[in-house]
């Protein structure tokens, strides 16, 4: 394969290279917040593409980077602390990255394989509204007429990312109702973005509706998936993890912003257990809450990344090992389980740390909640619970379904 990159190498996880455009992003996210937090991460997204970085996880040998699943969820978290609507617009690029380098989908994946070492940015959207249940590979989405004129018909919701890429990857059925997927560029005729995406967090990820007008579509353009249920789980486990590595991202903020806060006060009330903020025991237990918190979420992301890793390295190598499938769909769900409690409660014992000053609302604190209530929204996680019991009490089996 040959390919010419804007530049000539990824940076290595962990370098001062990388750290250099990590702390740029991060310094145009404090921009973007202090100027109203009114404009997507623009700049954000061009240094992915000149620095290749949605092709960490693209093997060495494709024109990527290479880095291990556990330094690939290592830099996400170091991408969320810096921008976390940034991370997430990236998460479908990731997966799809993931997916085309397992043998099942190996066949015919070079052109995107190439795209992505080129630096391009694919990003995806499969849930529809219409939708009775999530996750069963069916879709209103309709991949219609022949070889010579295929057309692409259907509207789509929670459109992450979309909008700020060069390619979109959209689920869909077949005229025959088999599942595909269709891989056309974002700009192409008959395709609408409607930037209405109004969550309470994460606000400029692009997660709003993108429309199918009788999109014109090359066959070699559409990727036939076969049916999955209850078997490929490491790519559903990796967009779950995903959005835990973005969490964790994010709670270095919060305990970054609850130091300074106490670091910063200099007022406090008269029957305080010290004259001074940054020397009360009862506020400096508060950042020491949300700093172990912050740690223990890194720890099992990556702890569950291990375990990810297996599965994923398999897929490439020999194909679906459903044990270790299955093993790494248990961890991330752990993972979800076990953290989003003490994550919102960190985020919201902040302003016990800031005091009323803290709520105003030229502080952007609140977004940290926002950001993690709306990122663990996703696949509730009360159902997950339940599913991780019934393993532990009845050794019950996973449940049969594209994504868990």
């Amino acid at each position: 394969m040959t390919t010419e990159f804007v530049i000539d190498r990824i940076p290595p996880v962990h370098s001062a290279e990388l750290r250099d455009v990590l702390d740029t992003i991060a310094a145009d996210h404090r921009r973007r917040l202090a100027e109203g937090g009114l404009v997507p991460p623009t700049l954000g997204l061009q240094l992915i593409r000149e620095h290749r970085l949605g092709a960490v996880r693209l093997a060495a040998e494709l024109g990527g980077a290479g880095y291990t699943v556990p330094e690939f969820f290592a830099f996400a978290i170091a991408l969320a602390e810096a921008d976390p609507d940034l991370t997430h617009i990236l998460r479908v690029h990731f997966a799809l990255t993931e997916e085309l380098q397992r043998v099942t989908q190996r066949n015919g994946a070079g052109r995107w394989l190439s795209l992505i070492a080129e630096g391009k940015i694919i990003g995806g959207t499969n849930s529809e509204l219409s939708s009775a249940t999530v996750g069963a590979q069916k879709y209103d989405t309709k991949l219609t007429g022949d070889a010579g004129d295929l057309r692409l018909t259907g509207r789509k919701f929670y459109s992450t990312g979309a909008q700020f890429s060069d390619y979109i990857r959209v689920g869909a059925e077949d005229q025959n109702g088999a599942p595909v997927g269709v891989i056309v560029p974002v700009d192409r005729a008959g395709i609408v973005h409607a930037d209405d995406w109004d969550g309470i967090g994460q606000r400029h990820t692009g997660s709003g509706t993108t429309i199918f007008e009788d999109v014109a579509v090359a066959e070699d353009e559409v990727i036939r998936l076969g049916t999955t249920i209850g078997v490929d789980r490491a790519r559903g486990a990796l967009v779950q993890l995903y959005l835990h590595a973005i969490a964790a991202g994010i709670l270095r903020s919060v305990t970054t912003d609850a130091a300074a806060l106490v670091r910063g006060r200099h007022r406090t009330y008269t029957f305080a257990a010290a004259d001074t903020p940054a020397a009360d025991p009862q506020l400096l237990e508060i950042v020491g809450e949300i700093d172990a918190i912050s740690y223990t979420t890194e720890a099992v992301v990556l702890s569950a990344a291990d375990e990810l890793s297996r599965a994923l390295e398999a897929g490439r190598v020999g194909g679906i090992d459903a044990e270790l499938e299955a093993k790494a769909s248990i961890a991330a769900a752990r993972v979800k389980v076990g953290i989003e409690e003490p994550a919102l409660r960190a985020a919201s014992r902040l302003f016990d740390a800031g005091g009323a000053s803290a709520i105003r609302a030229s502080t952007h604190l609140d977004r940290h909640w926002r950001n993690l209530r709306t990122l663990f929204s996703h696949n509730p996680t009360v159902y997950k619970a339940r599913v991780l019991g019934d393993i532990a009490v009845n050794g019950a089996a996973l449940p049969d379904t594209g994504f868990f």
